[in-house]
């Protein structure tokens, strides 16, 4: 896979978003916490993801490069907050309440779980699979995964094992 060139310009407004949050969730908390690390690496439809133990920011190149400024303002503050949240409180759950008063409280950030941006660009090949309500997509990694027996997957509505569209279930009569 080629790696995608960030403009300079857009790398800056990066890091310079990531300080001003950094800055104000010092001084607001009384804290000295460091600079994350931050890299370009985040693939697939995910905009960025915090590597907690390794105090690391991971970004999507390509959905910064489609979303500038609006992927800045969303997605850093998000993934600083699950950093910092982290460091002071521990194990506690990824949008839970601690995060949502470090986006909103600190940070001073509507606390959105997920981003709207568009992912026609970015998202990969899935694989039609039917449970016992519904319709699914898996990805190409799950389908494999299931093709080779090393998994299943089950419909969180309905509890049912999910299998690819004209295969019948083994419990089908």
């Amino acid at each position: 896979m080629k790696p995608v060139r960030i403009p300079i310009a857009l790398q800056q407004a990066v890091m310079r978003c990531l300080r001003e949050m950094l800055l104000r969730a010092n001084q607001q908390l009384g804290t000295d916490y460091p600079e994350p690390v931050l890299l370009y690496q985040q693939r697939g439809t995910s905009a960025g993801t915090a590597w907690l133990d390794r105090w690391e920011i991971r970004l999507n190149p390509v959905l910064l490069l489609e979303n500038g400024q609006r992927f800045i303002d969303e997605v850093i503050p998000h993934e600083l907050a699950h950093l910092l949240v982290h460091r002071r409180f521990g194990r506690v759950p990824p949008h839970g309440k601690q995060w949502q008063w470090m986006m909103e409280g600190v940070l001073g950030v509507p606390a959105r779980r997920t981003h709207q941006f568009e992912v026609t660009s970015v998202q990969s090949k899935t694989f039609p699979y039917q449970c016992g309500c519904q319709q699914h997509e898996l990805t190409l990694r799950r389908h494999n995964r299931v093709l080779r027996n090393q998994a299943e997957y089950r419909c969180r509505r309905c509890g049912h094992t999910l299998h690819p569209v004209g295969d019948a279930p083994p419990d089908a009569v």
